[in-house]
């Protein structure tokens, strides 16, 4: 343990990496998947099957590919993000690495994202929606005003579970130069081979710590939003 705690601040630094990538990215995912569960549920098909499409794409693909996809072939093609490497947040450099790594777990993410969303729409009874279009109100405001409020209090659980595995699939970005926690664990196993155990037991609880938030985050949320 004297390999972590002599250099803690870089397993700090690794950690907080990861968290920055889960928020950006999960945040994205958020955002990006309800937009694709309201086209799957929409009223224009071309839109219904383009969705459709994205989700069958990227959910059955695996991270890695799409990572690769993301990180090694767009910048062949020509699209290599460098406007974000001048960008700064709170003093710290967002690098053209960190923000490919964004992408490519957004890309994924949201497909499940889409999913669990789509099934909390389905859950919502018909005649909400019905009875908001009889006064009025466009699909999109029907989404807005009406079914989407409805759908979050059924979705928490399974969107939980959705965000734990982005939790833990930003350590794919370790084999693309990102030094996320997995990086920095495998920088210190290299280090000090004879410490390897308690390296991978305290990396291993800094995970089971950002998970176990997440989780009773959650927990809160179902309690606050919870039908009397």
């Amino acid at each position: 343990m004297e390999a972590v705690f002599s250099d803690f601040g870089e397993y700090a630094k690794a950690f907080g990496l990861t968290c920055g990538l889960f928020l950006v990215a999960g945040l994205g995912s958020l955002v990006w998947g309800t937009f694709l569960a309201a086209l799957r549920v929409g009223p224009v098909a071309v839109m219904r099957k383009a969705s459709a499409a994205y989700v069958g794409v990227f959910r059955n693909t695996p991270l890695l590919v799409v990572f690769i996809f993301v990180a090694v072939a767009l910048p062949k093609i020509g699209y290599s993000f460098t406007f974000i490497e001048n960008v700064d947040v709170g003093g710290h450099h967002v690098s053209g690495y960190f923000f490919r790594a964004c992408v490519a777990l957004t890309l994924y993410t949201s497909a499940f994202v889409c999913e669990a969303v789509r099934s909390g729409i389905n859950a919502v009874p018909l005649g909400q929606a019905e009875a908001a279009r009889s006064i009025g109100l466009t699909f999109t405001q029907t989404m807005q005003e009406v079914v989407l409020p409805q759908a979050v209090r059924a979705v928490v659980p399974p969107l939980t579970s959705v965000l734990v595995a982005l939790l833990k699939n930003t350590s794919v970005a370790a084999a693309f130069g990102i030094a996320e926690a997995t990086a920095q664990m495998k920088s210190m196993n290299n280090d000090h081979a004879d410490q390897r155990i308690q390296i991978f037991l305290l990396f291993a609880v800094g995970y089971i710590v950002l998970v176990e938030v997440l989780t009773f985050s959650s927990y809160a949320l179902e309690r606050r939003w919870r039908v009397a």
